[in-house]
């Protein structure tokens, strides 16, 4: 029954050429002798180091005298950060620990490398107590209170007795 239902072929074919083989110069000599049709493009700036062309951006490029950098953190920073790490108790290792950054960080700060990020100088500020931005680098951070609600219900109070003061008025100065 398995010999029945299969029928046994044979292909003998040779492999053509591969696409490398197919493009050489002695393939393509080889298909002329044959007679075969070939067609033959040749594409612009094939195989060539564009770079080294030249464009009309490139004399742009030649009289572009603008330099382009990124702004570091000033030394007078850097300063300042070392001074309120010291003067915490606190090494490089700790302060970074404790603004949840790695050391390197607080290093580049110190010397002037790093590029400045608004949120990790205000975990540096918080940390070691002294402003780093503005005009008043290096003077002590002024905390906000931290009993905000004591000073809101004086108010919320006072505006409670000034109502009552008033309808109180209102009340008594009524003719009946």
């Amino acid at each position: 029954m398995a010999e029945s239902d299969w029928d046994t072929v044979t292909v003998l074919r040779k492999k053509g050429p591969t696409a490398a083989q197919a493009k050489s110069k002695q393939a393509v000599v080889a298909a002329q002798r044959r007679g075969e049709e070939l067609e033959t493009s040749k594409k612009w700036a094939a195989g060539q180091n564009k770079q080294h062309l030249v464009t009309k951006n490139t004399a742009k490029l030649d009289r572009e005298t603008e330099e382009l950098h990124h702004h570091r953190v000033s030394l007078e920073v850097g300063k300042v950060i070392q001074q309120g790490r010291q003067n915490k108790g606190l090494t490089q290792k700790d302060l970074a620990t404790k603004i949840n950054e790695k050391p390197q960080i607080i290093a580049d700060y110190e010397c002037g490398k790093a590029i400045p990020n608004n949120q990790v100088m205000g975990k540096i500020e918080r940390a070691i107590g002294l402003k780093l931005r503005g005009r008043d680098i290096g003077l002590p951070l002024e905390v906000p209170p931290k009993n905000l609600a004591v000073f809101e219900s004086d108010r919320v109070d006072t505006d409670v007795r000034l109502y009552r003061q008033r309808w109180s008025v209102s009340l008594v100065s009524t003719p009946e």
